[in-house]
Parts: structure tokens; sequence; C-alpha cells
């Protein structure tokens, strides 16, 4: 019977997983082995993916894949777990001697000297287990914090200080294991290897410890000075939980401590545990800091010899790496680790050693060597776990909140309007509540604007301020409200673990698209800022699911077009249409986003698909306090660009606009004999069949750098002598000054559709670059946004002049 089978609220017990590759490596290392109990627990609105629960932690996979999982039913599971049991024997965990050899007297003298009291601390854990929480609390940082996979894609620094002793902690991405499968597990292993730390802070989840200790395992293989932070355990306790964690220390060799990150219980234990592993020195009765190996059963531990040996004869390598960890990892089929292997002098021969051991493995065991080390690994946790007393307590079903509202949320008949509700609810609150403190703004600026004309003698430096740097800056500070709205709507749904599930609800939508589940999480992002949004496509393990969704992320209309948006629609459109304009431009991004992604699977970018494994952590009420400093800190940023390239772009554009200057023309006749209507009428005829004017043209092209840079642009190019006393007056000011040019609602809508589409910001271009690692694919993304925003909204205004 296949897991494909079961139906909702039915349980199976796992045979084995069956298909190869990238596949059968994270299904495994997600907890898909024999042995282990799943359960259905709901089916996506389009019937696919499936929630299961395994393990005491809840994912989704789709139909297809669950097919590939052998399952019996759930009468069977005690007897075949204690087979299994019997079978491997490997509930046992011993300690060795340490055969690696340590760095050299002359660096650690070096060492001593240079970071005396100063700890190199590195956070590693799983996706959702609390890692930027603590780094953020201890720190003082104000890293993002979500209920999500990939909040973390780059390695984050900040200090503390303790007793004496200096912290430099580096927060790293969240990790299921140390695999060469995903770009963050890579960056992750890198950082541990190229910037050994002190001592790892090893992150666990309490409520989902046996799962979590599987990147333990890993840790423990490199040979590492590890503390196990149990965080969250006001939930364990909660719950009724029970464990000996001291116990659980002696067995892994390292100390485990309880901790909440939210509230700082245990952070100070924490680090004095830090700074005892750090100086060897131990607690009373409690000697867990010791490097042991973890047994994996016979017929492994003797390949790992084996091969361990045959590397121990590179002494640069030994130095660098735990060469049991490499023994592993070859064992494993690591394909970076066995490049890595095969430039030493004695490479082939490694290789041959690990292929024939591999072979021994597969005939003693009847399982390939990657799979048997995986299965070894969780029965070294269930081993462990068992011997520390785990307990499972019935007070408090963590998840119970959750499933009731999974019922509604992800709903097959409700869960995509609810979806499409909340959208229209963030751009329509986005809209409206902003217009308020955004009219408070504008009269600060406009206030500013007179005081400066009434103070300021004639002449090119008032005309500098008051038309470049107040009328560039001002046309777009005083959308800061509506930035401030959308990114604190966008951050409660992340914290929550909305965009989780909306992930969940949308996979089919996406796979159809060529896309992968973990895809729209990027997208939605994308909402807020392209920036981060390509960065945490590091989140997706396809290479081709990753490039294609960094490809149409540039589609998706970022805050920094807003300011354009509620400028233009302010202007042109009705109050009762408005909320649905600037709807219709969103959609008309995804939608663009959907046709190239078809195109781009299709056609240009070849691979195949990997599974939709993630994670859907319980539902958590965020507080208060991260959501609004998350908030303030993106308002920070929106400030530093006012006082940076917004500022520079505006006095710029008020520069070729002002010179060569003639006081015998009005500001119309000035502007259009200017260099910048010099500029605009050169590229003017490339606009032609969008029906744009020459200052539509420059707005375009001065916005390359920053997308905001093209409200402030229509800000100093229809800046007026006579200050507009409300909002609404200010709209029909510059509705009169547009419509004198010839400018119309049709010829404004197309106008909002290329900006919605062409080029990428110059951070969005760089973030490209830096996540393609291709300056072939940053530019095909340059060329193929402006070449469809000019189709698209040329198309646009010829059909609409053909209609009306």
């Amino acid at each position: 019977m296949r897991l494909s089978e079961l139906k909702t609220g039915e349980r199976g017990v796992i045979v084995k997983v069956m298909g190869h590759g990238g596949f059968r490596k994270r299904i495994v290392e997600m907890g898909f082995i024999r042995g282990k109990i799943v359960t259905v627990l709901l089916n996506a609105p389009l019937q696919d993916p499936v929630k299961y629960q395994i393990m005491g932690y809840e994912i989704s996979l789709r139909h297809t894949e669950a097919a590939m999982i052998e399952i019996i039913p759930a009468d069977k599971a005690q007897k075949l777990e204690e087979e299994e049991a019997k079978k491997l024997g490997m509930t046992n965990i011993s300690q060795t001697e340490d055969d690696d050899p340590q760095l050299t007297d002359e660096m650690l003298h070096k060492a001593a000297i240079e970071k005396s009291h100063t700890i190199n601390i590195a956070l590693i854990g799983n996706p959702n287990c609390g890692k930027t929480s603590l780094f953020n609390f201890v720190s003082g940082a104000h890293e993002r914090v979500g209920n999500y996979s990939g909040v973390t894609v780059d390695a984050k620094e900040g200090h503390a200080e303790f007793n004496g002793y200096n912290f430099n902690i580096v927060d790293l991405p969240g990790t299921y294991s140390l695999s060469a499968y995903s770009p963050e597990e890579l960056y992750v292993r890198k950082q541990i290897v190229e910037k050994t730390p002190d001592v790892i802070i090893n992150v666990i989840d309490a409520s989902n410890i046996e799962r979590n200790l599987y990147l333990t395992t890993q840790l423990v293989d490199m040979n590492l000075k590890i503390v196990g932070a149990l965080n969250m355990f006001d939930e364990f306790e909660s719950r009724g939980d029970k464990l000996d964690y001291d116990k659980l220390g002696e067995l892994f060799g390292m100390p485990f401590v309880p901790t909440v990150f939210k509230t700082g219980r245990g952070i100070d234990e924490l680090f004095q545990t830090i700074i005892n592993v750090y100086e060897g020195v131990s607690e009373p009765g409690k000697n867990y800091v010791r490097h042991i190996h973890l047994n994996h059963g016979k017929y492994i531990e003797q390949a790992i010899d084996k091969v361990k040996k045959e590397i121990q004869k590179n002494d640069q390598i030994r130095y660098k790496y735990s060469t049991r960890f490499l023994a592993i990892k070859l064992l494993e089929k690591d394909s970076k680790i066995e490049s890595q292997i095969k430039t030493l002098p004695n490479g082939n021969d490694i290789i041959k050693i690990r292929d024939k051991a591999a072979e021994q493995i597969l005939e003693e065991t009847r399982e390939d060597s990657e799979t048997a080390i995986m299965n070894a690994k969780y029965g070294i946790i269930h081993g462990a776990m068992q011997e520390a007393g785990s307990e499972e307590g019935k007070q408090t079903d963590t998840y119970q909140v959750t499933h009731a509202i999974d019922a509604v949320i992800t709903n097959r008949y409700i869960g995509f309007p609810l979806f499409f509700i909340f959208l229209y609810l963030m751009f329509e609150i986005t809209f409206t509540l902003g217009q308020y403190p955004m009219d408070w703004i504008e009269s600060g600026v406009n206030a500013l604007s007179e005081l400066m004309r009434s103070i300021m003698p004639e002449g090119p430096l008032k005309d500098m301020v008051v038309d470049g740097a107040i009328a560039g800056v001002g046309a777009v500070i005083v959308f800061l409200p509506q930035i401030l709205i959308l990114y604190f709507i966008i951050s409660f749904m992340e914290d929550s673990g909305y965009m989780a599930r909306a992930a969940f609800i949308m996979d089919k939508v996406m796979h159809k698209m060529g896309l992968h589940g973990k895809s729209f999480i990027p997208l939605i992002m994308g909402f807020g800022c392209n920036v981060p949004a390509v960065m945490a496509t590091r989140t997706i393990e396809s290479r081709r699911s990753r490039l294609i969704t960094i490809l149409v992320l540039p589609l998706m209309s970022c805050s920094a077009r807003l300011p354009i948006y509620i400028m233009i629609i302010g202007t042109f459109f009705a109050v009762k249409y408005q909320s649905l304009v600037m709807i219709s431009l969103y959609v008309a991004g995804v939608i663009l986003a959907v046709i190239m992604s078809r195109i781009f699977s299709k056609w240009l970018i070849k691979g195949d698909d990997t599974p939709f494994v993630m994670e859907l952590p319980p539902y958590r009420f965020p507080t208060g306090k991260a959501i609004l400093r998350h908030t303030w800190e993106k308002g920070k940023q929106y400030l530093k660009k006012m006082g940076g390239i917004i500022l520079v772009a505006s006095l710029i554009v008020w520069a070729l606009g002002y010179f060569p200057h003639n006081e015998n023309l009005n500001n119309r006749e000035q502007k259009e004999q200017s260099y910048i209507g010099l500029i605009g009428k050169t590229i003017e005829p490339v606009f032609k069949a969008q029906g744009f004017n020459w200052k539509l043209d420059v707005s375009l092209v001065a916005g390359i750098g920053a997308k905001e840079i093209v409200a402030s642009t229509m800000g100093v190019l229809y800046s007026n002598d006579n200050e507009a006393s409300s909002d609404a007056e200010k709209y029909q000011i510059l509705h009169e000054k547009m419509q004198a040019d010839g400018i119309t609602p049709l010829i404004a809508f197309s106008y909002l559709l290329f900006v919605l589409i062409y080029f990428p910001c110059i951070a969005t271009v760089a973030a490209i670059k830096s996540e393609t690692g291709s300056w072939k694919w940053t530019m095909f993304s340059i060329l193929y946004t402006t070449l469809l925003a000019w189709c698209v909204s040329a198309l646009c205004y010829q059909v609409g002049n053909m209609l009306l």
C-alpha cells in the first residue's frame, strides 16, 4: 500500500521510500524512515498537496511523491519498530577517542593572544527554531524574525557581553541538515568549515526534539564544540513532556540548556555554559563536553574507518575537516565533498575505497550507504531519547489551535477566496488608512516649501532647494505611511505562520506554472521588496525552480512602486475606482509572472523538479514589539533613501531641467529647452507607441536607479509655484498639468504598466547577480523585463485606443 492511498485521518507505518537521488535523500532526512508512523491530516483545496504528521511535526507532500512511499496499516507499527531496532542494534551511543589532529601550538598561541575572552559563536538550527530571536535578544539587533523557512538567507553578525567575555555571534540560515542539497545547507557548512567558530549554539525546537537532533548528529560528526539550546521550553512544559536533558547531553557529548528566547529565560545559563565549554571547565558532577563517535552500527562503522584512514594520509585536509565527517559524507555520496577529495593526491584511491565500502554496506544491510547512514542516525536519536526518558505529555496539544485555524484557512472551498480577500484588504487598508498621515506629511512638506520660498532670496539656490530637493524628496516621502502599513501587514502574515499555509494551498498552482510551492513565499515577499525576496529563493532546493523564481520576481510589484501608483491613480482615477486600479496592477504582475514562468520552464530552463517538502509550523501570534520593530526598520531604510539616492537624483533632475536657464521663459517652456528636455525629446520616438511624452520618458530613465526616483522626478518636472492646500487640490493641479501635456487615463494606465514591469532597480540587479552567480542571467533579467514592459504597455495603449 502507498502513502498516497491513505484517507484523511488514517494512519500508516512507513516500510520504505522508493525512487532515487535527491528525492529519496530529502524525504528520508525529513524523517520518513522505516518504522515511523505517519498520519494524514488534510488535503489542500485542490486535493494536492496533502498535509501529514510525522515525528511530532507537520509537513506536506504531493500525491506523486507520497506514492513513492510504501506503508502498512498502523496496527503493525509497534512490531515493525521492535524488529528494526533489533536488526540495527543501534540504540546505544559509544564514545571513542578523537584520532583527528588538532591545531598546532603556534596557531593556538596566536588565537589565545588575539581572542582572549572573545568567543566566536555560530547559531545553527532548523528553520523556525528561534535562532534569530536569540540573536536579536542578546545582540540588540533588529534582524527579521518569521514563522516560515528562509527568513535568514545570509550570515548576520552581532555582539554581546557577559561576565567579562565578548561574544561575536553569527546567525546562519536555518537548515535541516549539512548535506549538499540546497544552497542554505551548503552555505552553513561552508561557514562552519571556513570560519570555524569557537562554540556552536545548536538551537533546538523543544517541541520537536527528535527531528531537530538529526542536524545535531552531523555537527557532532564534525568534531565541534557544541552547546544545545532547547528553545521554546515553555511549550515543552505546558504539554507535559518529559526528558532528562542532562542524560541526553551525556549521550551526545554536549550540554543542553532549556531556554525561552522570547522572554529571555535561560539566556544567562546558556552563556555561562558557552564560557565553560570554551574554557574547558566542567561543572561539578557534569562532564558533558567530550568528543564522541556516534555508533552507526557495525558495518557502517567499519566502512567509515576504512575511508577515514585513507583520507588521513593528507595532512592539509585533516586540519580543516574532521576526517570522520568527510568519510561519512563520502559514504552519503555528497557531490561537493567528493569533488574536493578528488583534488587530493590520493583522491582516486579514496573514492575506490569508498565505493568498495559502500558495496559492502549494501550487501550487509540491503540498503545503499546513504540511506543506511540516515537510518542509523535516526536509530541513534531514538535510542538516546529513550535512554533519556523521553515521554510526550498530553496536557496541551501544540497543534490544537493550528488544526482549527487550518480547517478554515486551507479549506477546499473557502481557502482561495480567503487568500484573495486577505490580499484585497491589505491593499485597501494600505490605500485608505494611509491617506490620513499622508495628508499630514503633505501639509508639512508644503509648509516647509512655503517657508523656504519666503526666507530665501531669489536665485538658483532657492530654486534648487524648493523645486529640486523639497519637491523631489517631498513627492516620495509623503508615501511613507503606506509603505509602513504594507510592511506591517506582510510582517504579521509572515510571523503568524500564514505564509507557510499560503505556500501550501498554492503549491499546485505554482507547480503548473513550472515553479515550486516554496516559490510562493519569495513571490509574496516581492510585494515588500524584491531584494530580500531574491535572496529568499535560497530555500528552494531545485536550481531550475530557484532560477525561474528569480527571473519572474521583478514582476512582483514592490513597495518602491507604490508612490508612483498612488500619485498617478490619485491624479487620473475617481476615488471609488482607485483600489480596483491598484489591485489590477498587482494582478497584472502576477499574471505576467505566471505566463513568463511557464515559458521559461518549458523552453528556456530545463531540469527536474524537487519534492514539495516544507514544514508547516504551528500558528503563533506575533509580538507587537517584533512587528513594530521590523516595520520601523523598513521605515528607516526608506528614510535613508530619501537623504541619499532620492535627494541626489532629485537634484540631478532639477539641474538638468534648470540649465541652460532663461528667465524670460515660463516653467513649462524652460524645461522643454533644458538638458532634460533635450534628453526626453531624443528618446521620445522610442515610446511613441505608448503615447508617452518626454517627461514620462525621462522619469522612466531616472527610475533605473530606484523606482522611487520616478515619483520624485515627476514631482520635479511637474512642480508648481502655487502649492496646493489639500490632497485633492494637489491631484487636481497635477491632473490639469498632465492633461495639458496630452496625458489621458489610458496613457496613465499604460505608463503604470511600464513602471510595473520594466528594468529591476540597481539593488535588485545586484541581488540577482549574487544569487545566480551569472551575468548572463542578470542581463537577461534586465533585457526581457524592459522589452516585456514596452510590448505590454504599447499593446494596452493601442488596443485601448481602438476600443475607446
